[in-house]
């Protein structure tokens, strides 16, 4: 996510300096074509490109409705995520206590078991960041994205799977380390011990339904996560817009010499040039942005940034139990201030 009022004009240059690069010469070299060798099959009329342009169109504007659409659901998941990870830390500190058991623990001890499932919970919260950034293969996979990814931190490596023994008993990690699913099997274990501590009574069996709920919304947030993940927009529906911008875009310049050869033989007719380059830089611009934002998991700038806002439910949950060494929120990384 852009951490600021938008981009900047010769920012988005610079993204699209390769197709732009490209548009300068292909438009150049039909100019320069019609220039020295003026014979009409280098002209085409309007009408027929535009009725491509104005399909492009329709199919661009759907299309990009489409990914804004799942970039806000993914929003909106992750705005639940935040929500119930507060509540169950607050339901941790506050139902898990001596009240109803013969068998109480000392408040150093009941420290320690809120503390464990806490940390449990920051545990779940980074796995599934972990799971939702492996790359899957429709997704945005360019030389370019790859150097992004590089420098977000956000290419899924099994590595970053050690960061959870900072979180995680070693019989914990033993455990989910083995398993597929990993922020799956940590909700299983913050169920198991709930039972566990229902059985001693350290909670009722009220309270133990109501935090019992917590974990099935969490289920739930999760599968909804790894849908968006999971499904992409029909990946047809995508090469047809790709096939429309691309056709339309290469058939612009025919168009352009008609119609500034109509005003000048002479004089207008290399405006076709940065005309045509305007033309072409809005229709790939517009499915650019479209399929920057069709994959909000990808690791790339039109992400929702989990990474920063696991790091700020993890910076509250520990300070609602007065922990110590808390991590800084993640700031914005490189020139365009791209949380991640």
């Amino acid at each position: 996510m852009q951490y600021g009022t938008g981009f900047k004009l010769h920012e988005n240059l610079y993204w699209m300096r390769k197709l732009l690069l490209f548009f300068i010469i292909y438009d150049g070299i039909i100019v320069i074509l019609y220039w020295y060798f003026p014979t009409e099959w280098l002209t085409l009329p309007w009408q027929p490109i535009s009725l491509i342009g104005i399909m492009t169109a329709f199919f661009l504007g759907f299309k990009n409705n489409s990914s804004f659409e799942r970039s806000m659901e993914a929003r909106k998941i992750w705005g639940g995520i935040v929500n119930t990870s507060r509540s169950m830390a607050v339901q941790i500190r506050d139902f898990v206590t001596n009240e109803f058991t013969a068998t109480p623990l000392s408040d150093e001890e009941l420290k320690k078991v809120h503390k464990k499932m806490v940390l449990r919970h920051v545990a779940w919260l980074k796995a599934l960041t972990y799971e939702l950034r492996v790359f899957r293969p429709w997704e945005n996979n360019s030389a370019d994205d790859k150097k992004v990814r590089i420098e977000f931190g956000t290419l899924h490596n099994e590595e970053k799977y050690d960061e959870l023994k900072d979180y995680l008993s070693v019989e914990d990690y033993d455990y989910i380390i083995q398993k597929g699913n990993k922020p799956s099997h940590l909700l299983s274990l913050q169920s198991k011990q709930f039972k566990e501590l229902r059985h001693a009574g350290h909670i009722d069996d009220f309270r133990h339904m109501e935090i019992q709920s917590l974990i099935t919304e969490l289920y739930a947030l999760q599968g909804k996560s790894e849908r968006i993940k999971n499904y992409p927009i029909p990946t047809g529906y995508t090469s047809v817009c790709n096939y429309f911008t691309w056709t339309f875009t290469l058939l612009v310049p025919f168009g352009m010499l008609h119609a500034f050869e109509e005003l000048s033989k002479t004089s207008y007719l290399w405006l076709a040039i940065p005309f045509s380059l305007l033309v072409s830089w809005v229709f790939h611009l517009a499915r650019m942005v479209g399929a920057g934002y069709e994959h909000p998991f990808q690791g790339l700038a039109g992400d929702v940034p989990i990474d920063s806002m696991a790091r700020g439910i993890e910076i509250d949950i520990r300070q609602m139990l007065d922990d110590s060494d808390i991590p800084k929120p993640l700031e914005p990384v490189g020139p365009w201030k791209i949380l991640y």
